[in-house]
């Protein structure tokens, strides 16, 4: 997170930077990274391979 996201910007507020953190947590991090709980598949293809619907 350090590189992908607080190194690339200067933060006005703290504000600012705390809706950044969630964004990248929820958005990126939690959907679109693979995750080694997950054999290393995202969360969107984990979902698809096992025949659930992803939730919206």
């Amino acid at each position: 997170m350090q590189v992908e996201l607080l190194d690339r910007k200067r933060w006005k507020t703290r504000v600012e930077l705390s809706s950044a953190i969630f964004e990248y947590l929820e958005i990126f991090h939690n959907r679109q990274r693979r995750h080694s709980a997950l054999g290393m598949m995202t969360p969107v293809e984990y979902e698809l391979q096992n025949g659930r619907e992803t939730a919206a």
